[in-house]
């Protein structure tokens, strides 16, 4: 038996979260949605708080964290974008 996957075109996203960097001071994230499965966003915002819990952009795990998110983000199809609050290098962008 073989594990072929077809190459089905692209399909709408089914969610949108935006992670927003508050500030130095605990919590420092806030995770927003425009659309998408209210159960589904959910589990996810509780995944990407136990990512982040306590942990500034500034921090070298974060920058492992984050891209986890955005992987976690991708096989869910579930668009993210991030607002550190700073200007960031095209190469880190999401």
């Amino acid at each position: 038996m073989t594990d072929i996957t077809e190459d089905l075109p692209p399909q709408p996203p089914v969610g949108d979260v935006m992670v927003v960097y508050l500030g130095p001071v605990a919590p420092h994230w806030d995770i927003r949605s425009a659309f998408g499965d209210r159960v589904l966003i959910e589990s996810f915002r509780d995944r990407i708080n136990a990512r982040l819990m306590l942990l500034p952009p500034h921090d070298p795990q974060f920058r492992r964290n984050r891209e986890r998110i955005n992987r976690d983000a991708e096989r869910e199809n579930v668009r993210i974008a991030w607002d550190l609050g700073y200007e960031e290098e095209d190469s880190e962008r999401t």
